[in-house]
């Protein structure tokens, strides 16, 4: 048995959609009227969450993880880096990730540069860096040409690496971003950066990149045939174009994991409740998905082979293509086992508050994979989350 680390994702999202939402609003992204939003029940929701996440912590989870998205009820998070501030407070062990910023949609990289590296010296050498380009419908809030995307996520993330590691000031000149002095402080703690993780849907170029770097790759909310792509595309890269054989800690997997006491509880728990970020959340018009020159032919080509666009599914069905894991702790454990000892990924993401689920379930899913599912995959390995952090002189 390979070992797992296990990751808690909250989305934050906003479950309190008006009741007609299914018959009269397309998507719950860009266009939902902002006036859905009450900020007297976002502050208790924000709250709740912060609250969810310290629990996490304290459960022994090795990281927290939040992340960016923009006008929307899927996830109120606009700016994660706030939200990570708020968890170097309350989070005391894990590490907090930040997966991640959404790099072409800001026009001044350096400005994220400086903010992680403030967050690692403020949390004492323990943010993970997440890189995205964002998803499709952010394109359209933000009003940023898709076209470019991938060439401003590329360079963003050179100069970002650079303001990390190289020893300022120096000027940066570039097709999308051009500084005449780059010169970071803080700097990071953790050398020679903070640890950089990509997560992505398939996309070619993202899986490229993520192995021409060693980053490790997470792929979410897909179906197992589609993982199995991913991963062997990662793989086949690594070993073929850039040398050398992926290890199991470069490959992570993002899916909703719905624990009970049987099997059929989870079943009809997760049908209740997890449905919600399918359903309702994910309720996105189709032009503001993947909007022209988003995605390349070949990555287009790769998503719709693998089903995962636009098609409406049963909570079963979801559980039956591995997009959703459910069921009782024997069988929660037998299918990660199949990533650890099968597909050899081990990085779990799953976790956080859906839909209207209330508080005393999500307390049972973590006390649950804290107390029954954790031990399984803990014994006899070193956690390599635990490893003290190097500090700059």
């Amino acid at each position: 048995m390979n070992k797992l680390t296990f990751h808690y994702f909250h989305l934050m999202p906003w479950p309190h959609l008006p009741p007609d939402f299914d018959e009269n609003y397309d998507s719950a992204w860009v266009t939902l009227p902002n006036t859905f939003y009450d900020p007297i029940k976002g502050h208790a929701l924000y709250n709740r969450y912060l609250d969810e996440i310290e629990r996490a912590d304290k459960l022994g989870w090795d990281s927290v993880i939040v992340n960016e998205h923009h006008q929307n009820a899927y996830g109120t998070m606009p700016s994660p880096n706030i939200m990570a501030a708020a968890l170097t407070q309350r989070v005391k062990r894990a590490r907090i990730g930040i997966v991640g910023n959404a790099l072409p949609l800001h026009d001044d990289p350096l400005r994220v540069a400086e903010e992680i590296a403030m967050l690692d010296v403020l949390s004492g050498g323990r943010i993970i860096s997440g890189f995205v380009r964002g998803t499709g419908m952010e394109y359209f809030s933000y009003s940023v040409n898709p076209t470019v995307s991938r060439e401003r996520m590329d360079e963003a993330h050179d100069l970002i690496i650079q303001a990390w590691t190289r020893p300022g000031p120096f000027a940066f000149e570039g097709e999308h971003y051009n500084y005449r002095y780059v010169n970071t402080w803080p700097r990071p703690i953790q050398q020679p950066h903070p640890p950089i993780w990509l997560p992505g849907t398939a996309s070619m170029e993202t899986i490229d990149f993520a192995a021409k770097h060693k980053y490790p790759y997470m792929t979410v909310f897909m179906p197992m045939e589609q993982r199995k792509r991913a991963y062997e595309m990662y793989r086949r890269v690594a070993e073929e174009k850039y040398g050398y054989e992926a290890r199991p800690d470069q490959l992570a997997f993002c899916t909703p994991v719905i624990l009970g006491e049987t099997d059929d509880i989870a079943m009809k728990e997760g049908e209740k409740y997890a449905m919600w970020l399918f359903d309702k959340g994910l309720k996105v018009r189709p032009e503001f998905f993947v909007p022209p020159g988003y995605m390349s032919e070949r990555s287009l080509k790769a998503a719709l082979e693998g089903g995962g666009f636009g098609q409406k599914r049963t909570f079963k069905e979801l559980v039956d293509t591995g997009v959703v894991i459910a069921g009782s702790v024997d069988t929660v454990i037998e299918k990660l086992s199949y990533y650890t000892d099968v597909l050899h990924a081990n990085m779990l993401v799953t976790g956080g508050h859906v839909g209207e689920i209330p508080d005393y379930l999500v307390l049972k899913f973590q006390e649950m994979m804290a107390n029954e599912v954790m031990p399984h995959f803990r014994e006899q390995v070193t956690r390599a989350f635990e490893r003290p952090a190097e500090v700059v002189s």
